[in-house]
């Protein structure tokens, strides 16, 4: 059986995500004090994009905003309503913190790779498959400290990550 180590190895670190409590303020920090841009938050509803928790699409509601900077995705959530890993994490942490570590492959080595974070026993907390991506996010608190997303992109997923680059 491989180790999260050897799965993780074999992946492109792609992203941090950030849960807040007020994403203006974070945003508004990072903008001043270290020169880092954000997009203005979306308002993003869980069951819009059929996102799962805990194996149910449930109502849950958040503010997020993305951006790249120096090889990284920064992604900023804050929870605002329902249930989600994001309202768990705030709940628990309500100063906020580094909520997630994500990692990213083409789709076509997707299956596989969650196949080995099941096969090691880690739980599969929220899930959604996206035009650009399919992402599963897995308790690796115990592990890792944070929850790890593993993001298999898609062709036009790839495209919409290079436009995202080329704009920062």
């Amino acid at each position: 059986m491989s180790s999260i180590n050897n799965t993780i190895t074999a992946l492109e670190f792609a992203q941090i995500g950030w849960v807040v409590p007020d994403i203006h303020a974070s945003v508004k920090f990072l903008s001043t004090a270290l020169g880092i841009s954000f997009p203005e938050p979306e308002h993003i509803r869980a069951q819009d994009l059929d996102m799962s928790y805990l194996g149910k699409v449930v109502p849950a509601e958040w503010l997020t905003t993305q951006t790249y900077n120096g090889g990284t995705f920064i992604e900023l959530i804050q929870p605002l309503s329902g249930q989600s890993m994001f309202h768990d994490y705030l709940a628990k942490f309500p100063a906020g913190g580094t909520q997630h570590l994500a990692f990213r492959l083409p789709v076509s080595g997707f299956d596989k790779v969650i196949g080995e974070f099941q096969e090691q026993g880690y739980a599969l907390i929220s899930e959604v498959d996206h035009p650009i991506a399919r992402m599963k996010f897995f308790d690796t608190y115990a592990t890792l400290g944070v929850v790890t997303e593993i993001m298999g992109i898609t062709p036009e997923g790839w495209t919409a990550i290079k436009q995202m680059e080329k704009s920062r």
